[in-house]
């Protein structure tokens, strides 16, 4: 009982895979998995009633999202912190990547205000894209990257640590953008975010959770009893702007269905 009382305070787990690059055909290719437990309320993506710019699932308890995309061309996505010992705080995280999609802001100036306010939100990895730059920050280490051409992996700790599942999915994602030459497969993506392996005990981080829950968070696609992967998303956008947005919903390790849209951006 105490470890779900655990991860329903330090809430999701997630890994975003992205590749990112101004001069390919794709300018952003995200393929994502969205861990968390299997009782927390919430509405799979759909553009929203009142922010019609916004494309995203939506946390029914906060109202926020944890990855979506507006009709302007920004581009969010949000991951928390894994560390039981860290105290809560007062704000949602999701509200952050709400905040961006709606707002006109750029990402380094958003940035510069989430450090003002990082103590008021519990530990988060966040990734925005204002359509001119990519960057992430980290409101425990309050570190910023600007993100470079190429492929990459967020979880639970910082970008492109060399957890297990980052690393795996980093690898798989960049293989795959370099075998297909540009003719990216929604289907491909969603194969590799389907990967249910555990690592090996000895490449396992330590997180405070227990070596127990460390194997059981290590897959890319994340199955147990009261906890695992809700849901995974790809998202492809094109030089010219065209989107395409792909979610589908799992309950309990078994896929439901399957949410699939396509725009072209203001």
């Amino acid at each position: 009982m105490q470890r779900k009382i655990s991860l329903r305070r330090w809430g999701r787990v997630c890994l975003i895979n992205f590749h990112y690059d101004h001069d390919s055909k794709y300018r952003l290719i995200v393929a994502a998995n969205r861990d968390e437990v299997y009782q927390r309320p919430t509405d799979p993506a759909h553009f929203w009633s009142d922010i019609p710019s916004i494309i995203a699932g939506r946390d029914l308890l906060q109202m926020g999202t944890w990855l979506g995309m507006s009709k302007e061309g920004r581009f969010a996505a949000i991951t928390n912190y894994r560390d039981p010992r860290l105290p809560e705080r007062p704000y949602s995280r999701g509200d952050i990547t709400k905040t961006f999609l709606s707002n006109t802001t750029n990402a380094r100036t958003f940035i510069q205000e989430l450090k003002e306010t990082r103590d008021l939100y519990g530990g988060y990895n966040v990734l925005l894209w204002d359509g001119d730059e990519l960057l992430h920050y980290n409101n425990i280490f309050d570190e910023k990257n600007i993100i470079s051409p190429g492929t990459h992996s967020l979880s639970n700790s910082t970008l492109n640590t060399p957890w297990p599942k980052v690393v795996k999915g980093r690898t798989l994602l960049s293989q795959y953008i370099q075998e297909s030459q540009e003719n990216i497969q929604i289907e491909d993506l969603f194969q590799i975010l389907k990967d249910r392996e555990k690592a090996p005990d000895d490449q396992l981080p330590d997180t405070g959770v227990g070596i127990e829950m460390e194997r059981n968070l290590s897959p890319l696609f994340i199955h147990i009893p009261y906890y695992g992967t809700r849901c995974s998303t790809v998202l492809l956008v094109t030089q010219d702007g065209h989107v395409t947005f792909v979610e589908r919903t799992y309950h309990k390790g078994k896929f439901q269905f399957e949410k699939s849209y396509q725009f072209q951006l203001v």
